[in-house]
């Protein structure tokens, strides 16, 4: 191959990785949007247990379980937060943070503890 051939085929294949990196970038976007996705549900979902279990020993020692649940949390989750209370059990159910509202309500984690009804 001579050199004025060499140099038309690089000059023909010039900008391709910018090409393929404008391709590729949508999918790398969806990815991270769904491992930060998975990561959030997990977490929200430690967190429920977490709190599940606090109020359970507040009620198991006398105290007010929903506020001990509640207490347990960080304040960002506070707000999608419900605590339900059935005798010794305490059911906590969290929604996790999500850049899309409408995925917010459908992952919705739940937790619930259960300790024997102080006498």
């Amino acid at each position: 191959m001579s050199r004025p051939e060499r140099r038309v085929r690089i000059e023909a294949e010039r900008g391709q990785a910018s090409v393929e990196l404008l391709g590729a970038l949508p999918v790398l976007l969806v990815l991270g949007l769904f491992l930060f996705q998975a990561l959030a549900v997990g977490y929200a979902a430690v967190l429920a247990g977490h709190a599940a279990e606090a109020g359970a020993l507040s009620h198991a020692g006398g105290g007010d379980a929903e506020d001990a649940a509640r207490d347990a949390l960080p304040g960002w989750s506070r707000a999608g937060t419900r605590v339900a209370v059935d005798g010794g059990a305490v059911q906590v159910t969290l929604e996790p943070p999500s850049p899309i509202g409408a995925l917010r309500e459908r992952l919705e984690v739940s937790s619930r503890a259960v300790v024997r009804e102080p006498r």
